[in-house]
């Protein structure tokens, strides 16, 4: 085979080829995976809404979305009932003023509103601080368990603002978010509970 000369028409003609094949490629990885991903996600958010409920055995109803004053997306909240009767709900939340840009969790609210659990959803905080999110908030120690608190009735913010938990050493800016997250998902909560009437 020919070596071609070195011209600007050769090396754009080159790069041109190349490009092509390297995209094709991408195109071709992006189509492969596209629904195996989509499919996880779902299957996490599944699991997500199940874990956080009041009542694992509860039936889970279509999904409401509420969209509140000054956030960009709306909070979708799939509400669960027992024997016919409104148990509580597992409310898709968010913050996007995370030190790593968005968090998204799945919090599971009682019909009083109290915090039954939570799971992460995603998030890209720091890893080894920002991270922590994951059970920080789980954990039976000093001022951090969210469980069995209601955002009506406890100041969910970190202690260093006036509020009643402490946040994650080093990752303020991190728990403020998820805080705020929670707070965000009981106003839609709220919202959604007078539609119920």
């Amino acid at each position: 085979m020919a070596k071609l000369e070195s011209t600007l028409k050769n090396m754009i003609l080159s790069l041109g080829i190349i490009s092509l094949v390297a995209s094709t490629l991408l195109a071709g990885v992006y189509i492969l995976t596209k629904k195996p991903i989509e499919d996880s996600d779902k299957a996490k958010q599944l699991s997500a809404i199940q874990e956080v409920l009041p009542d694992k055995t509860a039936v889970v109803g279509e999904k409401v979305e509420i969209k509140l004053k000054d956030k960009e997306e709306a909070f979708v909240i799939y509400p669960a009932t027992k024997n016919n009767q409104f148990i509580g709900c597992a409310i898709q939340t968010y913050s996007n003023e995370g030190y790593g840009g968005k968090i998204s969790l799945m919090v599971g609210l009682d019909k009083e509103g109290n915090i039954c659990n939570y799971m992460m959803l995603s998030s890209n905080e720091t890893p080894g601080l920002g991270s922590k999110l994951t059970d920080w908030f789980k954990t039976k120690k000093g001022k951090q368990d969210i469980r069995g608190k209601n955002p009506e009735k406890d100041n969910f913010s970190v202690t260093k603002d006036g509020g009643d938990f402490d946040a994650i050493t080093a990752s303020t800016i991190s728990s403020r978010a998820f805080l705020l997250s929670i707070k965000d998902a009981f106003e839609a909560f709220t919202q959604y509970k007078k539609t119920l009437k």
